[in-house]
């Protein structure tokens, strides 16, 4: 399972930086290919900071902070058992790494996923930002499930 899951990872993260060079070697920065109008664009940007670009212009808190963070989504790879937390972990540590290598080789992350969804212009994102907001929704689900699990063990007591 846990090799499997590394190939699923590394598999994420090929397909993060693909995506990403794709985009870079297609469209000009700033340029946009309409997918569905007034809704789904891809758009060449440049992310000097993390979501939302908060932290902007900040690199060197992203290049400090991030392989502490890998490094910790390693350990607890190499610790855990249970199936789901090590699915929440690869696609975390497949993001991670995604835009990690961005920031080391370029000084920015680039992001070509525009959305407008009811008037609401979304960040725009990359794959390795899907990768962490799905492991994280995992994690989500972990910590839900485990509530759920005491709670139902506290009521039979």
């Amino acid at each position: 399972m846990k090799k499997l899951l590394l190939v699923l990872s590394a598999g994420i993260l090929a397909l993060d930086l693909f995506v990403k060079y794709w985009i870079e070697t297609t469209l000009r920065l700033g340029q946009s290919i309409t997918i569905i109008p007034n809704f789904f664009e891809l758009t060449y940007v440049r992310n000097y900071g993390a979501a939302w670009s908060l932290l902007s212009g900040k690199q060197f808190v992203f290049l400090f902070v991030t392989p502490i963070i890998i490094g910790a989504l390693v350990y607890y790879y190499v610790k855990q058992s249970e199936p789901l937390h090590l699915t929440a972990i690869a696609f975390i540590l497949a993001g991670a790494v995604g835009n990690f290598v961005d920031r080391v080789v370029f000084g920015y992350v680039r992001d070509m996923f525009s959305f407008n969804i009811f008037g609401y212009a979304f960040p725009v994102f990359n794959v390795a930002d899907m990768a962490v907001v799905f492991g994280v929704f995992l994690v989500i689900l972990i910590i839900l499930r485990e509530e759920m699990r005491l709670k139902h063990e506290q009521n039979n007591d």
